[in-house]
């Protein structure tokens, strides 16, 4: 899905590590949010409160997710998951765009 229809955005940025990440939020009729943003070179720790599905739109990073020790590339068209009230890292190569998924515990 390349647009969305029929949405409410918050004006207001999230504006994480300095402004190196920044994301706004996308709240549907539905109840569900998302949030589109920005990821500058750097080396990153997340937190999660609800499952996530991270969209990778562009750029070249990897991920470390929880219980894993090996790190695994990701790049444009690709996503990944992270459970609920977990964290995982990140190392962006290039700057990234990216949709995050906010899921309701399963």
């Amino acid at each position: 899905m390349s647009e969305f229809t029929n949405v409410t955005v918050v004006k207001e940025a999230n504006v994480y590590f300095d402004g190196k990440v920044t994301s706004r939020t996308v709240l549907f009729a539905d109840g569900s949010k998302k949030t589109l943003g920005i990821m500058m070179p750097g080396e990153y720790e997340f937190g999660t409160e609800k499952k996530e599905i991270m969209e990778i739109i562009s750029g070249e990073l990897e991920i470390l997710l929880p219980g894993t020790r090996e790190w695994q590339k990701i790049s444009g068209g690709q996503s990944f998951e992270v459970e609920a009230n977990t964290q995982f890292g990140i190392r962006i190569h290039t700057i990234t765009d990216y949709c995050c998924s906010y899921l309701d515990k399963e």
